[in-house]
């Protein structure tokens, strides 16, 4: 799997896991879906991806966006 593909599965984990912490637990989970889809935007007009950085380095390849 490239890391682009890597990083929408993880990012999609992660909203819909907040979202269900929010939705049992307490909507204050709602920020850590704020900070993800903020990230996601930032890293849309930057090109700077932190969970990227991170997958390469445990040896993902990069696709095409992430090189």
């Amino acid at each position: 799997m490239s890391i682009e593909r890597l990083v929408f599965a993880i990012a999609g984990i992660f909203i819909l896991g907040s979202l269900a912490l929010a939705q049992i637990y307490s909507p204050y989970w709602l920020l850590f879906t704020v900070f993800v889809g903020a990230n996601m935007l930032q890293a849309a007009f930057t090109g700077f991806c932190p969970l990227a950085k991170i997958l390469r380095l445990f040896g993902a390849k990069p696709g095409v966006a992430f090189k």
